[in-house]
């Protein structure tokens, strides 16, 4: 086994390609020009202080001179005159803005530039000692990270919120008007996204050593904005001035190889040639720990190729585009997140960014490993030093990628690979939805993945073996089932080896029923002697019921001709591609599979994957989502924050969120109560300004808040929803004032989130809530009893003012389809009263708020595949109501916009895009009961504070810290490392 180590020297030869690379030196990975100027050739960090020109020496906590004892990260506290005095000099002598004024985009600026300063000394500090110790570590790949802005969250995790706010007032501005000049970083669109970042946020506060590794998007997924159409897309502009918390390394680029073709050389390995080459280069991100010195590393890659590649004979020509094909090849893999993938050239961009993403940073993982490891490089102990978490199948393309590098590059046995593979990385399912769980097309693989794809094949055929040996060949029923179930490539020719089974017991079925028809044969011979002895009249006679037996005999003739062999149900069909099916490439390749909340990976076992559940069951674990609560309390609520820390007597919970059960103990008392209810309102008014701003309307913030902010997808239902509001509107209408104003609660019904691009029936479902908000608002008839509101362009920051503010909270997707949801955890956290089915996080959210605390409507999980069997029996029948609210729509209510095909889809028993596929009329009935229960409820003021004390109280295993140390101890065996300090 080949043992030789990469070159770590910048610029030398990649051996992971075969062609240039230029992999770091371990000196400098974190090392950077400092913002002050260094005052010593040693690796202190000298702080300027341009208001009295004091210079602070800060010790270097790492230096190979001195023993481990004396490693220490400085302890040092930066204090308002010292802080401002590092803004004035970014303002001056970092500029991204010209020497004239000093406004808030260039405070904002100067202001990160700042806090970088005092993260990189942690930073630097923290991977030193890393790189000192060799500790094993988790590297987390995920096509998105939807971190939101870093200046506030980043000054306070660092504990300088308070010395950071006086400084800007001394210069002239405050600290939250800075903060919004901030951009967020468009590098996600979701829960995925959100909840990779809330798991860095842990990983550093809990001092765990790890990475992030994703895609520097430079448009991201798109700028929502609502016109008189619905959602309009236009491109994000969130690097337009640039990212003060990036540093590029441009020292650090890896090779990325696409197309070419697979040779084997004369040293007996295959080799992958010609082809496009591009570069994948690093920037870095720096994200701190909350009252700790770790300060862990996110690590974006953007891709590029060679100044070579530019063909200037070309554009001297006047062929530019021919000029700088190369380039814009390269540079588009990181333009667009989840760009559309209706047009082959769309998948085929797809692909090249989660290869990009997945060799990229294995290359960068696997250089980290041979540098610590030193001259001797011991493979076996790889696994022992690294684990790769791949979140969804994004990251698929690992499993290939990493047994190249092992098999083609170390020039290890495949069984001494796949073993290192398998140790190594594990996946986490984020979908039950079949059209989520990525299926590639295996010749659009092959062609721009050559080497790959024959990995794959080998995979696949090896998986085939372990499911004939384990199952064996008894009952080959059992055994087709399973391997057509389990198999990574589908539609795809079976092995000989395989068919010959088949092949055989349909010869011995055929001998068998030679056999048979010669007994038969034999038998109908002595009936026919029989027959001759009987009377003449017998054989004349023919009864009603021998004709109907030989016509069911003909019948059951006919349909065994019919009956295609099972050889033949093995074969490809033609019509069809064949496929890769990642999931189940993740599932054979990973070390584990866990789902993210506790009914999904019940799910994920019985369903999603349970041949393979059968097979491997100890593979098979939860861990249920959780939500960083420094970003999602702390940061965001500061004024619930104080309550909390008030009533619980400590500010611990930040860490320990199991402190937050204490308010338990209070949630009847009268005066936490009347404070709890002066934070909501608070929150509340600033949510009525936001409103304001972003859409004109005005809002009450007397009314009840009611809020579903998520991504529109059919099967989380905002259609539900708005047809509750339409149906509450309906009635309204039909009642006198002093009726309705009984009958019905005042609320404000918030919506927000993103229709991906070509998905229609998402964009129709935009439109239909903008157009139902248009109507009511302006009906002075209904006044702010009723309010509908849809923000546009929903992000991190729009979430952070949202959901403080929120009192109900709507979580409402048909059972069974949400993997776990986060929202629904912030939302609880913040106060907020759920109403939602019992599907993904809501059930053990209820469980330990308490059922009286949670609305409850509409159908279980386990009735879902039942009741879609009634409906295309033609057995359902529609309740009135929900017949009524749509006839109300057609009737044009809403405008003159043609809603016959959103409303379409709700009718028929079968059929693509009808018969109701997520049970938006059956659980209708059930879900407008459950809101005259809300209603209810939020009459009385002291029992609706009681559930959000409650719900707050009862939210705290919803945390990411604890669902990172279930990650840290079931799947990566890591451990916490802290900083040696002073």
């Amino acid at each position: 086994m080949a043992t030789s180590q990469i070159s770590i020297a910048s610029n030398s030869i990649s051996r992971f390609t075969n062609f240039a690379s230029k992999p770091t030196s371990a000196s400098n990975l974190f090392s950077i020009r400092p913002a002050i100027p260094r005052i010593s050739t040693t690796r202190s960090l000298s702080v300027n202080s341009v208001a009295n020109n004091q210079k602070q020496i800060v010790k270097d906590p790492i230096s190979e001179e001195e023993d481990a004892s004396s490693d220490s990260v400085a302890s040092f506290t930066p204090d308002a005159a010292s802080i401002a005095a590092s803004i004035k000099y970014h303002a001056e002598f970092t500029p991204s803005f010209s020497p004239e004024g000093f406004d808030s985009p260039k405070a904002y600026f100067a202001t990160a530039e700042s806090v970088r300063d005092a993260l990189i000394i942690n930073w630097n500090a923290t991977y030193d000692y890393y790189e000192k110790i060799n500790v094993k570590q988790a590297y987390y790949l995920s096509m998105e990270f939807l971190q939101g802005r870093a200046l506030l969250n980043a000054i306070g995790n660092l504990e300088l919120s308070g010395p950071y706010a006086e400084a800007l007032t001394r210069l002239g501005h405050d600290l939250e008007n800075v903060a919004r000049e901030e951009p967020d970083a468009a590098l996600g669109n979701g829960g995925l996204g959100r909840l990779a970042s809330c798991f860095l946020d842990s990983l550093a506060t809990l001092n765990y050593p790890a990475w992030g590794y994703g895609i520097r998007y430079k448009y991201g997924l798109f700028k929502q904005t609502i016109t008189k159409d619905g959602q309009e897309e236009v491109a994000e502009n969130w690097l337009e001035m640039g990212n003060p918390w990036e540093i590029v390394r441009n020292d650090i680029s890896y090779p990325v190889k696409f197309y070419g073709k697979v040779v084997s050389g004369s040293d007996g390995k295959k080799h992958w040639i010609g082809g496009e080459d591009i570069m994948a280069v690093a920037y870095d991100v720096p994200i701190p720990g909350y009252k700790t010195k770790t300060t862990i590393n996110l690590r974006l890659w953007s891709t590029k190729v060679s100044p070579q590649e530019f063909d200037l004979s070309a554009y001297n020509a006047g062929e530019h585009s021919k000029a700088y094909e190369a380039h814009t090849n390269a540079e588009k893999i990181c333009y667009v997140l989840y760009p559309g993938d209706e047009s082959r050239e769309g998948k085929i961009l797809r692909l090249k960014q989660q290869y990009t993403l997945c060799s990229a940073s294995l290359q960068d993982i696997i250089g980290r490993f041979e540098r610590r490891s030193g001259r001797l490089v011991n493979w076996n102990e790889f696994p022992e030093k690294v684990a790769v978490q791949m979140n969804d199948t994004h990251p698929t393309l690992c499993i290939p990628e990493l047994m190249r590098i092992l098999i083609d590059v170390m020039g290890m046995s495949w069984k001494e690979a796949w073993d290192i593979t398998q140790r190594t990385v594990a996946y986490t399912n984020h979908t039950v939805l079949p059209e989520a769980l990525e299926k590639w097309n295996f010749e659009l693989m092959q062609t721009l993945l050559p080497r790959h794809v024959e990995i794959i094949e080998t995979i696949d055929k090896e998986l085939i073996d372990t499911i004939v040996s384990e199952c064996g060949t008894e009952d080959l029923d059992l055994l087709q089932k399973k391997l057509q179930e389990m198999r990574i490539l589908d539609n795809f020719e079976f092995p000989a080896s395989v068919m010959e089974l088949f092949l055989k017991e349909e010869e011995s079925s055929a001998v068998d029923s030679d056999f048979e028809n010669e007994i038969k044969n034999e038998g109908d011979g002595i009936i026919d002697q029989v027959d001759e002895t009987s009377t003449k009249e017998d054989e004349s006679v023919n009864t009603e019921e021998e004709e109907e037996e030989e016509e069911e005999e003909e019948e059951e003739t006919e349909e065994k001709v019919i009956k295609p062999k099972r050889s033949e149900l093995l074969k490809p069909n033609p019509k069809l591609p064949a496929v890769v099916r990642m999931a189940n490439l993740c599932v054979v390749g990973g070390r584990a599979v866990n789902g993210v909340a506790e009914i999904h990976s019940e799910i994920v076992k019985q369903e999603v994957f349970n041949e393979f559940y059968k097979l491997w069951p100890k593979k098979f674990q939860n861990k249920t989502n959780g939500v960083t609560p420094r970003r999602w309390i702390r940061f965001c609520n500061p004024e619930l924050s104080k309550i909390i820390t008030k009533w619980t007597g400590t500010d611990d919970w930040v860490l320990d969120t199991e402190k937050l059960a204490e308010l338990r103990k209070f949630a009847d008392n009268e005066d936490l109560q009347t404070e709890w209810r002066a934070a909501k309102r608070n929150n509340k008014l600033k949510v009525a300004s936001l409103i304001k701003e972003k859409t004109g309307y005005v809002v009450s913030p007397d009314a009840m808040f009611d809020i579903q902010v998520k991504r529109i997808h059919e099967y989380k239902r905002q259609l539900l929803n708005t047809m509750g509001i339409v149906y509450r509107y309906k009635k309204m209408k039909e009642m006198s004032a002093e009726e309705r104003k009984a009958k019905f609660v005042p609320r404000v019904c918030i919506f927000g989130g993103k229709a991906f691009a070509t998905y229609v029936q998402a964009k129709r479902i935009v439109k239909f809530i903008t157009d139902v908000g248009a109507t009511i608002n302006h009906d002075a008839e209904i006044g702010n009893l009723l309010k509908v509101v849809f923000i546009p362009d929903y992000n991190v920051s729009v979430a952070e003012a949202l959901i403080p503010a929120s009192e109900l909270s709507q979580h409402i997707s048909t059972a069974g389809m949400e993997a776990s949801g986060t929202s629904n955890m912030k939302f609880s956290m913040n106060g907020c009263v759920l109403i939602g089915t019992l599907d993904g996080a809501n059930v053990e959210i209820r469980e330990e708020v308490g059922e009286e605390n949670f609305f409850l409507f509409g159908a279980r999980a386990h009735e879902i595949a039942d009741l879609r069997k009634e409906r295309a029996e033609g057995k359902f029948v529609p309740d009135p109501r929900f017949e009524e609210v749509k006839t109300y729509v057609r009737s044009g209510a809403f405008g003159p916009y043609n809603y016959g095909e959103l409303m379409g889809s709700l009718e028929g028993n079968e059929g693509f895009g009808r018969a109701d596929y997520f049970l938006v009329g059956k659980d209708f009935p059930s879900y407008i009961e459950c809101q005259e229960e809300v209603d209810e409820a939020y009459r009385d003021q002291k029992r609706w504070t009681r559930m959000s004390i409650l719900n707050t109280a009862g939210s705290f295993k919803f945390s990411s810290d604890r669902t990172i140390r279930e990650y840290a101890k079931d799947i990566w065996n890591i451990r916490p490392v802290e900083l040696p300090g002073k």
